[in-house]
């Protein structure tokens, strides 16, 4: 997926979780929208470099908008309305191999309840129901998710086993958005409730997958696919 052009500056600090105020190379400082509700471990860290996109819409409050961080020498893209475009894209041009095959892709489907599947794969007798996560905190070499409790992630785990006894596909699919991962696990320090959910939803049928992106600041593109260790 190609990116907007970015502009270039180095953060100042994070606050009220979705702004920023972030440098540019001009000396000014701006205050940009920062869309990701996670804790952004080791991906806010003051004095980083990072990549912004401006919007032209006249209406919005902060045009600008952050894209990516530098964290441990790695570009990581920070912007959560990406990886459900990535994961599509990478489907349908056959990357990930293992959700090749359906007729129809149709995004933000509601099920459960009061919730909306990512991704809902649909061929004539079959249907896959896709979560997809964005995976940006990385310790050496472990990618972890999530970031931060998430309420919300714990209702996707016990959504999918539902499909899955219902008789259709659940996978939880995490984006990696970052370059250093080399394989995924349960965050169980941060959130433990989330590790042993996921561990229960493989155990009852729900796949778990993930895959890399290579992240610069030209685009992010998923590349290869890496094991999710529980």
């Amino acid at each position: 997926m190609r990116l907007p052009p970015l502009l270039p500056g180095t953060l100042v600090k994070r606050y009220k979780r979705f702004l920023a105020d972030i440098v540019l190379e001009d000396g000014s400082t701006v205050i940009v929208h920062c869309p990701n509700s996670g804790s952004m471990k080791g991906c806010a860290v003051p004095g980083s470099r990072v990549f912004i996109s401006r919007s032209l819409n006249p209406g919005r409050k902060y045009p600008f908008t952050w894209e990516l961080v530098e964290s441990d020498g790695f570009w990581a893209g920070i912007n959560t309305a990406l990886p459900n475009r990535l994961v599509r894209d990478a489907i349908e041009d056959g990357t990930v191999v293992e959700l090749h095959g359906y007729e129809t892709i149709r995004p933000e489907v509601a099920y459960g309840e009061h919730s909306r599947i990512d991704l809902l794969l649909e061929s004539p007798h079959r249907r896959c129901f896709v979560e997809v996560k964005n995976v940006t905190l990385v310790e050496n070499g472990l990618a972890l998710f999530p970031d931060a409790v998430t309420i919300r992630g714990q209702k996707h785990l016990n959504e999918l086993m539902r499909v899955v006894r219902e008789g259709d596909r659940g996978v939880i699919f995490f984006t990696v958005q970052r370059g250093d991962g080399e394989s995924v696990s349960p965050a169980d320090a941060i959130d433990p409730e989330y590790g042993r959910l996921l561990r229960l939803a493989m155990e009852n049928g729900v796949e778990a997958l993930a895959y890399r992106a290579l992240v610069t600041p030209q685009e992010i593109v998923l590349t290869e696919r890496l094991p999710v260790v529980v």
